[in-house]
């Protein structure tokens, strides 16, 4: 099965929008929360956002070269563009609806209002119109659109108004066109009722209703609002850069006013003016979008800052590892046992401290940690600070090409270097996205090294809302494995194997080839095979084949991945023994995970790679082994617990659609719990801690009681 086959795929872009059609479904869940609808809203769209700046302006790119390659699905790049505006259009059009039709309804009813400039009472109008004329007036700018004053060139996902205009001292109406984009650094809902702090307008609403006082002497005709996405994938020259820095800051200003491959009008904008748009913007049939109501749902994340509790998910607090609640020295704990931490439920804060130990720990002697994508207030960050300015030698390797994150990594990066940090940033043509970060200790016995590997960014925002594995370890194959490696990303290293880690682009493909070989073998000789894995993302055409042909000799596979998956499964003869899932829930799927039976000895790698050739070829990844036996037993529980979610799982089809697994089981006539395991997860943990506190609680009455007797016979 060497041959590619258009059967054997689905195509990349259209089950991308599969996955963004589950998010959707979260958002019209009337058993969610409603701010949390309005969350999965606000994730649809900026999800879309970058579908276009990123898989669309691919395409457009190809087709202005006139590439005619076929992708192994049998489309080219002008078919895939049509077929992307087909099914997009109705999905556009549903969300837009469910936002109209159902939240903002369900938002009245909990007195989160928008109004509309006509509906204000007098005294809403007079505050709107000072908040125009003392905030907005002096920052917003008119720009004439005529044969000297050519069309602005906006900058990528701004908002804008058109307005038309008319000289009243022309005998007839000659309609002018001016656009006036919106300000993206001001909160686009205004407060309008501060004795009712949830009552809004929109940004544009206001300036609508003042726009005549823009363009004294000349009658305001009518406005519509509009909005523009353009290409934002960086193009880079990395070997003809002197400063790799220098060239991405260069190229992320680039990305603000690239090519156009979206344009997003209100609905009731006239056929005449959309043409004009549509002529001057350069903008093809199917890259415009008629939008019923508000452009950019994406902003509504700002809504959900919203204090009203009732409205969200039930808070929790992550738990702290029972190893390091025993243990306050982490060097020690870790060398006790290997560590496993399961990200949201086992708090990040065991990452931090784990940092802030070595930077303090005055027998720590270096520190090496790589850095894909990092929160604004890390304290990873100030750690690593600290440790340089106590003498430590603390290397990071920070990718400055982490995608919509090149901004933020340079400020660290320059903040990291000015603080005595060494800063590297990789290697020349491939991406840093492993996640590791070493500590060197000098104990009795010498020099000792202490290794944290994870699925997850070191970012503590996204450790509250992504799932990931953590593990603690301070076996000496894995950190010497995890030294080789530092050495490979900062210096001239070749280093070509490794102990314990399964690296990309290095070994990654060959091993993993290997590992599924291995379990066809096994199921050939024991007629137990099974493979599962759980990642975001099932892409390699290569690695697909070899799940086939794993299939067609027996082997059983279970796939939990919430993204793309351009497999089919349940095709007779070629992948009747695969079953694809995908869990969209309250938490992000982000951890990886790679199983396999060997006849009932498991193999099992977390790793930071998804199947996706780019992880394979252009990136350095890691699949690192789980070989402690507790912990093992723990990971492979946790990944057969997923299999048994029906609240929150989708089935996938052969032909690349979705149905929930509860319709699914109920279509087979399966008797199912109702279980999401998410919220299972979290009980779990919490109820473990509670437990802990209370045993904890009773030991110390229990040791007080035992004081005051011996106080007493004294």
């Amino acid at each position: 099965m060497s041959k590619l086959n258009s059967e054997f795929f689905l195509n990349r872009e259209l089950c991308w929008i599969e996955f963004n059609k589950r998010v959707l479904e979260e958002a019209k869940d009337a058993t969610q929360p409603l701010l949390e609808r309005l969350k999965f809203l606000s994730i649809f769209s900026t999800n879309l956002d970058e579908f276009f700046m990123i898989r669309f302006a691919g395409l457009k790119r190809q087709i202005k070269s006139h590439v005619n390659e076929l992708s192994s699905d049998g489309l080219n790049a002008q078919e895939q563009s049509d077929k992307i505006f087909e099914v997009l259009t109705p999905l556009v059009e549903e969300f837009h609806s469910t936002f109209n039709n159902d939240i903002i309804p369900l938002l009245k009813e909990n007195n989160i209002e928008f109004l509309n400039y006509a509906g204000l009472s007098d005294e809403q109008k007079s505050a709107a119109d000072k908040y125009f004329e003392q905030e907005l007036f002096p920052i917003l700018t008119p720009l004439a659109i005529d044969n000297v004053h050519p069309f602005p060139n906006l900058i990528n996902r701004s908002l804008a108004l058109v307005i038309l205009l008319d000289d009243p001292d022309t005998e007839f109406v000659e309609e002018k066109v001016c656009v006036i984009q919106i300000p993206n650094n001001i909160s686009r809902f205004y407060l309008i009722d501060e004795e009712n702090e949830n009552k809004f307008i929109l940004l544009e609403e206001i300036i609508k209703a003042n726009a005549d006082k823009l363009f004294p002497g000349m009658k305001v005709l009518d406005s519509y609002a509009f909005r523009i996405t353009r290409n934002a994938d960086l193009e880079l020259e990395e070997e003809e850069a002197a400063d790799l820095l220098t060239l991405i800051e260069e190229e992320v200003k680039k990305r603000r006013l690239g090519i156009l491959v979206r344009l997003e009008i209100e609905k009731k904008m006239p056929e005449k003016l959309l043409k004009y748009l549509e002529v001057i913007l350069k903008a093809e049939k199917n890259e415009i979008y008629k939008i019923d109501g508000m452009l950019n749902l994406g902003d509504l994340m700002q809504l959900y800052k919203i204090d009203k509790r009732e409205l969200k998910y039930e808070g929790f607090t992550p738990r702290i590892s029972s190893f390091f609640r025993q243990e306050e020295d982490f060097f020690k704990a870790i060398s006790e046992q290997d560590i496993l931490l399961h990200h949201p439920f086992y708090s990040f804060s065991s990452v931090s401290e784990f940092i802030a130990q070595a930077a303090e720990d005055p027998n720590v002697y270096a520190i090496k940690l790589t850095l894909y994508r990092t929160s604004g207030d890390s304290l990873i960050i100030k750690s690593l600070i600290e440790a340089a300015e106590n003498g430590k030698q603390v290397t990071a390797v920070v990718e400055l090409k982490a995608r919509f994150d090149e901004e933020n990594n340079i400020i660290w990066a320059k903040e990291l270097e000015n603080a005595g940090v060494h800063v590297v940033y990789g290697l020349i043509g491939l991406k840093t996205h492993c996640k590791m970060a070493l500590v060197v200790r000098k104990e009795k016995n010498g020099m000792k090294r202490y290794l944290h590997l994870s699925t997850g960014n070191y970012n503590s925002a996204t450790s509250r809302i992504y799932t990931d594995f953590g593990l603690f370890t301070a076996n000496q194959d894995f950190c010497k494995d995890a030294s080789n490696l530092f050495n490979y990303l900062t210096g001239y290293s070749k280093q070509k194997s490794f102990s314990k880690l399964l690296v990309a682009p290095i070994t990654l493909r060959r091993k993993v080839l290997k590992l599924i070989d291995d379990e066809i073998k096994s199921h050939k000789e024991n007629k137990n095979g099974y493979i599962l894995f759980k990642n975001n993302s099932v892409v390699d055409e290569e690695v697909i084949l070899k799940l086939y042909q794993a299939s067609k000799a027996g082997v059983k596979i279970d796939l939990i991945t919430r993204g793309i998956c351009r497999l089919r499964p349940g095709i007779e003869g070629l992948s009747e023994n695969i079953k694809v899932y995908s869990i969209v829930g309250r938490f992000l799927e982000h951890s990886r995970a790679y199983y396999f039976h060997n006849n009932g000895d498991p193999k099992l790698f977390f790793g930071s790679a998804d199947i996706m050739q780019r992880n394979f070829d252009r990136r350095v990844e890691i699949f690192f082994p789980i070989e402690d036996k507790r912990v093992k037993q723990d990971s492979i529980e946790i990944l057969k617990l997923y299999l048994t979610d029906t609240a929150k799982t989708w089935v996938m089809l052969s032909d690349g659609s979705y149905i929930r697994k509860e319709d699914f089981l109920k279509l087979n006539d399966t008797p199912f719990e109702k279980i999401n395991i998410q919220e299972y997860l979290l009980k779990k943990a919490v109820i473990k801690t509670e437990k802990e506190l209370k045993e904890s609680l009773k030991k110390k009455i229990s040791q007080n009681g035992v004081h005051k007797k011996k106080d007493a016979v004294k």
